[in-house]
């Protein structure tokens, strides 16, 4: 049987193998996921494991998606740019690596959601390594402006001129602080990339980046209505949404890499999603 996993740090909380049973179920498919904890100087050698043991394909989440980009031999163009991979294939003695989150977070908002992104304005908070591996494809999506805001304006520069020496992003992608986001028009799309949520801290937005048709979108997902959530609520946004749909679909096209088929997900994000109250 095919033998696939999801590695990471901690790893216990994942969703992966569950998704992925579905997915297998759900396309006939026979296979074996399971979930995979390294320790955080272990990565390369829980790999080298995994592969002499059979393995065929793996999930990779963090702390560990830097490293599966070193490890790899052959790193797709997204993953290079985002200079992460979250997903691995393992294929007559030579490692690929690719990145699906950013097409993820894209198919859910524009599929999902209903959400369209050309000719939109689209925020993302955060400029650590969720934005990096998401920028990528929202910028292939087309907005008429896309801002990067972080507690950090260096930070947040540093990344969008780091984009846009690879090509991405001249004459849409902006940087700045939370505060000079009082100065901006109101966005369609407000994408939260940083961690603030999972010890619910609320981000020191001002209200303005929000309307009523803005939709809030907080990549963490299964926390119900998160700090960010609640924030975007409370200054008028009455579309909001997690990012359950980000992590299936993401894992939806690391299967169709490995197998061949791509799932339905629409199946699954109903039985895992969580009422956001």
């Amino acid at each position: 049987m095919d033998r696939y996993a999801v590695i990471g740090h901690p790893i216990g909380h994942s969703k992966s193998p569950l998704i992925h049973a579905l997915f297998a179920r759900a396309t006939g498919q026979t296979l074996d996921y399971t979930a995979i904890e390294a320790p955080p100087d272990g990565f390369a050698a829980a790999v080298d494991a995994f592969r002499a043991a059979g393995g065929r394909g793996l999930n990779v989440t963090l702390p560990f998606k830097v490293e599966a980009c070193a490890y790899a031999d052959e790193v797709s163009p997204r993953a290079r740019v985002a200079g992460a991979a979250n997903a691995l294939a393992f294929d007559d003695g030579r490692c690929r690596a690719d990145n699906f989150d950013g097409v993820g977070l894209v198919r859910d908002l524009e599929v999902n959601l209903g959400q369209p992104l050309a000719g939109r304005r689209v925020l993302v908070l955060g400029a650590g390594g969720a934005a990096r591996g998401a920028l990528p494809a929202l910028l292939e999506a087309a907005p008429v402006a896309l801002v990067v805001a972080n507690r950090s304006p260096a930070k947040a520069e540093a990344l969008a001129q780091a984009l846009q020496d690879q090509g991405f992003g001249h004459g849409v992608l902006a940087a700045c602080g939370y505060a000079e986001l009082a100065a901006q028009p109101p966005f369609d799309v407000v994408i939260n990339a940083t961690a603030a949520s999972l010890g619910d801290e609320p981000l020191p937005l001002p209200p303005a980046v929000f309307t009523p048709a803005t939709l809030a979108y907080d990549m963490v997902y299964g926390k119900g209505l998160t700090a960010f959530l609640r924030q975007a609520r409370a200054a008028g946004a009455t579309r909001l949404a997690d990012g359950l749909g980000m992590l299936v679909e993401q894992a939806a096209e690391s299967f169709a890499w490995w197998r061949g088929v791509r799932p339905d997900t629409r199946a699954v994000i109903e039985r895992l999603a969580v009422p956001l109250t």
